[in-house]
Formats: C-alpha cells, structure tokens, sequence
C-alpha cells in the first residue's frame, strides 16, 4: 500500500517548497504569527490577507488561496515588516517568490500587477534599468488606455523638470548584466 502523506506533511512541504525557492535565509519557517509584519505594513489594509496569515495559509498547505490572493502584488518591499520582524523573517523576499510562483502556476487574479512586473523586468532586461515613461506609457495603455489623458500633465511637467527622459539610456555594461541574466534563468530552471 502507498504511504499517503499526512495534511501535516503537505502542509509542511508547501513551507519548505516556498522557503526552499526563497533562500533558506528567508528564515520563513521561523515566523511565530506575532503579526508584527501586518501591523507594520503600511499597505496591509488593501491587502486580502495579511502576511502573517499568508503564512498560516502556508502552514495550513493552502496553496491556491495563498497564489491567488492579491497580498504579494500589494507588498510594496519597503522592508518594514522584515526590520521589524522579532524573528528576521526576509517578509517582502517571500512575497516576491509567492509572486513568481502565482505567475508560473497561473493562480493571480489580476493580470494589471503581473503585467507591471514583466514590463518592469523586459525594461531591465533591454536596458539594464527601468525606463519610467516607457513603463507607465505601456502599462496605461495596456490596462488603463482611458486613463492615459489624464497622465498627460503630469508626464509633461516631469519631463520639463528632467525628472523624465523621452528616450531610454541604456546602461554601459549592459553584455555583462545580459550574461548574470542568462546565467540566472538557467540556474532558476535546475531549481
């Protein structure tokens, strides 16, 4: 007869999946669910769950209630949480793993937060950095086209004060950021 494993192992191996894809500095099997972390997030309230009951969710093995919520896209990484944390828990590194695996399993509600973050990357990518008004010209286009006129002023005056640049700078090294890039998928894809 086949072992089933128990939900408490499942659940366990949810946590230490995450963990595992986060960096075991995470320290993400050391949360105590003080909710420190919630407390300190200045966007905990747009947040469906707070991150410490992601992290109870990811005890409790729910997987698709954790990379469907819209908690990883609200986390703003301002570190708040993780320098607060008694237990040095990497808070906004764990979100940015829950993002990457709700993008690979197809489990994010809106695709307005994923759509941003590639944009942000294919940026990176081309350029070595982020290119502002091309990001938020694609982005409007994309998910808010209506919006857009709107924008219009503001681009404008942030472009008079060279706060904004019409064209994208590439950075100088941009072969050598290629190559860590490359280098960082194939090593992500063994994983």
């Amino acid at each position: 007869m086949p072992h089933l494993a128990s939900p408490t192992e499942e659940n366990t191996k949810l946590t230490e999946q995450v963990a595992e894809k986060t960096g075991r500095s995470s320290r993400l099997e050391t949360c105590i669910q003080c909710g420190t972390c919630g407390g300190s997030c200045p966007s905990a309230m747009d947040m469906e769950y707070t991150p410490r009951k992601i992290f109870a969710l990811l005890r409790a093995g729910e997987r698709e209630k954790v990379l469907s919520s819209n908690t990883p896209w609200i986390c703003v990484s301002c570190y708040f949480c993780a320098v607060r944390c008694p237990q040095e828990v990497k808070i906004p590194d764990v979100m940015y793993t829950l993002k990457g695996m709700a993008i690979k399993e197809g489990l994010y509600q809106d695709s307005t937060a994923s759509d941003f973050s590639q944009t942000f990357v294919d940026m990176v990518e081309n350029y070595g950095r982020s290119y502002e008004l091309g990001l938020a010209t694609r982005h409007y286009l994309k998910h808010f086209p209506l919006r857009l006129p709107s924008m219009a002023p503001m681009g404008v005056g942030l472009l008079s004060k060279k706060r904004l640049h019409m064209k994208p700078n590439r950075i100088k090294g941009i072969k050598q950021l290629s190559n860590i890039l490359k280098r960082a998928k194939e090593l992500e894809a063994k994983a």
